[in-house]
């Protein structure tokens, strides 16, 4: 299958379209991440997408709206509560579950009887669904476990050959997936995948408990209700080591590091020497959330063998960043400042 490349504006709007309509599969730039769509009620374009990624059958699509009316569409429970956040956050990078419709297949939603839907804040991919009529569902467009991809280059690499088409919208915003939360009780939510829209953000409007899996290794039985929560993600061939200790501690480290190829994620100040390669992360958690992604892209790029990453303030979306580094390292932290620059799983 050739592969298209086209940049965004109304000849993709077009081609992507008549696609979606057909039940074939496109990838699309979101606020996010660049996103595999297909119409979300078509079984055979939802398993479509499950192929073209390589994704266990379990793990559920995200619904992308482009109006309330299709939220109704897919359930009958909108509390006053979404409805509030849905104000506050719509378009944008939040993920609400719902239950679903009898209609919405099952297949879309990883078996579960609830369905995860969010409106992008992308001006191209909201034209696309409104003209469409119908939710697309999703996914990050890129092989399963991989890094997510934040361009339409990243896409290319993992696509080519698979799919019809990829509309470049250029770099995404937020470098990270959306924040997904569930409903407990009137008041009250659960963030199952943290993103741009913080916990801090969310306090504002409710009760937040944050879900033991955002920080923890879910059991390869358990259902889950979001994407992200069970599977290794996010990980490049490399293997990932997140490191945990100060500027000396962590220079001291990397720098006795012999083997060729060591790959380092930093705030850029700290003094390496010249066998170290290091790769753009950033100081702030909105620099290291756009920036993780295409940095272990690019780690397996040069080769790297091994890929260092210091490990983020969890404030604000420094959660979501240091929920991806987890998932990518699988789970490996390695302490330098308790003296035994242990390997802690």
């Amino acid at each position: 299958m050739e592969t298209k490349l086209v940049k965004a504006g109304e000849t993709a709007l077009n081609e992507a379209a008549e696609l979606l309509k057909s039940g074939s599969i496109v990838a699309i730039p979101t606020e996010t991440v660049y996103g595999l769509a297909a119409n979300a009620y078509d079984v055979n374009a939802v398993r479509s997408v499950f192929r073209a990624k390589g994704r266990p059958q379990d793990n559920p699509l995200i619904l992308h709206i482009s109006s309330m009316e299709m939220l109704y569409d897919i359930t009958e429970m909108v509390s006053t509560l979404s409805k509030r956040l849905a104000e506050n956050f719509w378009p944008g990078p939040l993920t609400m579950i719902f239950p679903r419709k009898p209609h919405v297949p099952a297949e879309t939603c990883g078996g579960l009887s609830t369905a995860a839907v969010r409106m992008p804040r992308n001006k191209f991919t909201l034209e696309l669904i409104e003209r469409c009529g119908f939710p697309v569902a999703a996914p990050s467009a890129n092989t399963s476990g991989l890094p997510s991809p934040t361009s339409a280059a990243h896409v290319f690499d993992d696509m080519n050959g698979k799919i019809p088409l990829i509309v470049d919208g250029g770099e995404c915003r937020y470098g990270v997936e959306s924040t997904v939360v569930c409903f407990e009780g009137d008041d009250s939510v659960r963030i199952l995948r943290p993103g741009a829209v913080t916990p801090e953000m969310l306090r504002e409007f409710c009760h937040v408990v944050i879900d033991n899996g955002v920080l923890e290794m879910i059991s390869p039985d358990a259902k889950v209700l979001s994407p992200g929560m069970k599977y290794k993600h996010y990980s490049p061939s490399a293997e990932v080591y997140i490191l945990k200790g100060t500027d000396k501690n962590t220079e001291k480290f990397i720098n006795s590091k012999k083997m060729n190829n060591v790959g380092f994620l930093g705030s850029g100040s700290e003094e390496l020497n010249d066998s170290i390669i290091r790769f753009p992360y950033g100081k702030s958690p909105e620099e290291q959330a756009e920036n993780l992604f295409a940095s272990l892209r690019k780690a397996d790029e040069r080769g790297c063998d091994e890929v260092y990453v210091r490990m983020p303030d969890t404030a604000g979306i420094g959660l979501a960043v240091y929920n991806r580094l987890l998932r990518s390292a699988g789970f490996r932290i390695i302490d330098l400042d308790g003296g035994e620059n242990a390997v802690h799983e």
